[in-house]
């Protein structure tokens, strides 16, 4: 096994020195690529921990064992001695390709676990190394815990695998997927009573709960089809041996006692604790060393961490490394400052590069920036979750956002979920004061709404899927004249939802009476209006499911011209906000297809590749200058256009 070993030196320039790196301008090395593309760098150069737990290592010293997630996925664990601040980085013994660790657990055995993209393994902080791994089932652990026999348990996303691995015995067992829906379901919590039996709660489409018997292998439904809601099933174990759970109400008249396979109605057992298992979330964070320190603090931003003893209340800070390649970028555009800029995530970080000072500031932000619009000198932002709505003067001193903060920048308006939780487009209406923000609604539901903000009022509006398309989330928005809304669907629901719709569709709204006056699926087949562009002669040009091409004439409401232009261009570029068309100053129409940069020639409708990229274009895009700027991975590259535009894009 490749192990990286790090010494921790220079423990005073990191701690002093790294506190404020990422909130000033640093220098960039600006390199040129081939075919026109350069290089600019990473955009926010750190990893997010999927699971951290304090323990100690087989000489009994304290360690802190993270898994660190970047752009690739759960790349490697993390070890770092916390007396002296030495690290290891071990690889994982599988390659992530893109999927990380949504749950871990620390077992009485001292044995680390994890489980996702379809394999199950153990880290044993004794023997500094991954001790079993094995392929499972699709795909990745909502929740793990550990019988009384020691035995670990894990249950999976998407169509509740289960597995079973005893570290005594060295015994693996993979059930497979045992209870099945036409959604997929998150097992969020799962515990194991005295008996052996084993009991998982899953969400979000229909809550549920299942008992699991791991000797036959039987799957029960604990809940009745009326007993089930959009939401999650819960369940843990407590002391006595019996495992308490709810069906998702959560009230507390409410709660079910499960034991050997059978369910008695209860109340909350509040007089009851709960039997301690260290296990959790991708936010797990476990403080206690077994000798009685704690943890107080693990940053991997600023790559510190702070140990305390409670008795004394003395606390030390360690400086440590690790290396990453970075968060993903989420989207990338031209801010009036002149900059180009954006959000990753995991973590989730508001970065900003500076062509003309080869220089990149990045500091914490507020959610996950999915969808960004321009609108006179200020720069909107629609976020997950929540569906929320920011306002940034890139003129203005950064100021950390707060929801109730009156003197942040970027400032917080508004959030609208579940009607949308995960934004895909934001549209700054040409009238200067409307903001309309679309999206995919909550965990478990299907068909998102429509946010209208008005700037001089400062108050919103907000449309259900009833009363656009039922069942369907809009995708992508373009302005029409005449105070009309074009928008595109998506039949996708909301994360764990149930998709019940067959074809996406086109729309035409009023945005004086918010109704809907004409839709049509004007694409056959097609699931996903991935992008809309309104161009300066009138007509609308757009991509469907990433590889459709087509142009609409919205006066007539009819396909004009139509192409498979995936056929032979490939997909285009995506993300959760993909902005693939961008427009340049002097009206030439471009597309980001994750093959390269294309021009789009409004005059015949013909698609033609500019330039092949030397890297896949992952997410979009917009021009600033002479150069198409886009996302690939954590790292921002741009694009000579071939024509030299007159003067740039942004005040």
């Amino acid at each position: 096994m490749n192990k990286h070993r790090i010494r921790s030196a220079l423990a005073f320039f990191l701690i002093v020195g790294l506190k404020c790196f990422f909130c000033s301008p640093i220098p960039a090395i600006t390199e040129p690529l081939v075919n026109g593309y350069f290089h600019h760098g990473v955009a926010t150069p750190v990893s997010n921990h999927r699971g951290i737990v304090a323990t100690i290592d087989g000489k009994g010293r304290e360690v802190v064992l993270a898994w660190l997630y970047d752009h690739r996925g759960g790349y490697a664990l993390l070890m770092v001695d916390a007396e002296n601040g030495a690290s290891e980085q071990i690889p994982m013994p599988f390659s992530p390709d893109g999927d990380g660790p949504y749950a871990s657990l620390l077992s009485r055995g001292n044995k680390f676990y994890t489980h996702f993209n379809s394999h199950f393994t153990e880290f044993d902080p004794a023997a500094h190394a991954f001790t079993f791994t094995a392929p499972t089932a699709p795909q990745m652990a909502m929740s793990i815990t550990e019988d009384d026999n020691g035995v670990i348990w894990s249950v999976t996303y998407p169509q509740s695998g289960v597995v079973s691995f005893d570290p005594a015995s060295r015994a693996f067992r993979d059930y497979g997927q045992v209870y099945k829906q036409d959604w997929n379901q998150y097992p969020r919590t799962v515990a194991a009573d005295d008996a052996a039996w084993i009991y998982f709660g899953i969400g979000n489409t229909a809550s549920q709960i299942i008992a699991f018997n791991p000797t036959s292998g039987e799957a029960k439904p604990m809940l009745d089809p009326q007993e089930r809601i959009t939401g999650s099933g819960y369940v843990a174990r407590y002391v006595n041996g019996r495992v308490y759970g709810h069906g998702g109400g959560g009230a507390k008249d409410s709660w079910f006692e499960f034991y050997k396979g059978t369910r008695m109605n209860c109340l909350f057992p509040e007089n009851l604790e709960e039997k301690r298992i260290i296990t959790g979330s991708q936010s797990l964070f476990y403080t206690k060393f077994p000798g009685g320190n704690r943890l107080k603090s693990f940053n991997l931003t600023t790559r510190m961490l702070e140990v305390e003893n409670p008795v004394t209340g003395e606390s030390y800070p360690r400086a440590f490394n690790y290396t990453s390649e970075g968060a993903h970028i989420m989207g990338v555009i031209a801010a009036s400052d002149g900059t180009l800029c954006g959000g990753t995530s995991f973590p989730m970080r508001f970065f900003s590069f500076a062509p003309r000072t080869d220089s990149w500031t990045n500091v914490d932000c507020y959610g996950q920036w999915n969808t960004m619009a321009r609108q006179e000198d200020r720069v909107f932002i629609g976020g997950y979750g929540g569906g929320f709505l920011l306002e940034w003067q890139p003129s203005a001193p950064w100021a950390p956002t707060e929801k109730t903060g009156s003197e942040c920048n970027p400032r917080f308006l508004t959030e609208c979920t579940p009607a949308i939780h995960r934004p895909h487009d934001l549209l700054a209406y040409p009238n200067g004061t409307r903001l309309i923000l679309a999206g995919t609604p909550g965990y478990g539901y299907t068909g998102g709404g429509l946010l209208f903000w008005d700037r001089q009022t400062g108050t919103k509006s907000l449309l259900e899927h009833n009363h656009i398309i039922p069942d369907q989330s809009t995708m992508s928005l373009a302005a029409l004249p005449d105070n009309k809304l074009l928008g595109g669907t998506t039949t996708s629901p909301g994360t764990g939802g149930k998709t019940k719709a067959t074809v996406a569709e086109l729309y035409i709204m009023d945005l004086g009476t918010k109704q809907v006056e004409w839709r049509e699926a004007v694409l056959v087949g097609i699931q996903e209006y991935t992008d809309l562009h309104a161009a300066s002669n009138g007509l609308i040009y757009g991509i469907g499911d990433r590889r459709h091409f087509f142009v609409f004439d919205p006066v007539q409401r009819t396909v004009l011209y139509e192409e498979d232009a995936g056929a032979h261009l490939g997909p285009t570029c995506y993300q959760q906000g993909p902005r693939v068309f961008t427009q340049g100053p002097d009206g030439t129409l471009y597309m980001l297809f994750a093959r390269g940069v294309a021009k789009v020639d409004t005059a015949l409708h013909a698609v033609t590749l500019l330039a092949e990229s030397p890297v896949p274009i992952m997410c979009g895009g917009d021009i600033l200058d002479d150069r198409l700027y886009f996302g690939s991975g954590s790292h921002l590259y741009s694009y000579q256009l071939p024509a030299t535009l007159p003067g740039p894009q942004v005040p």
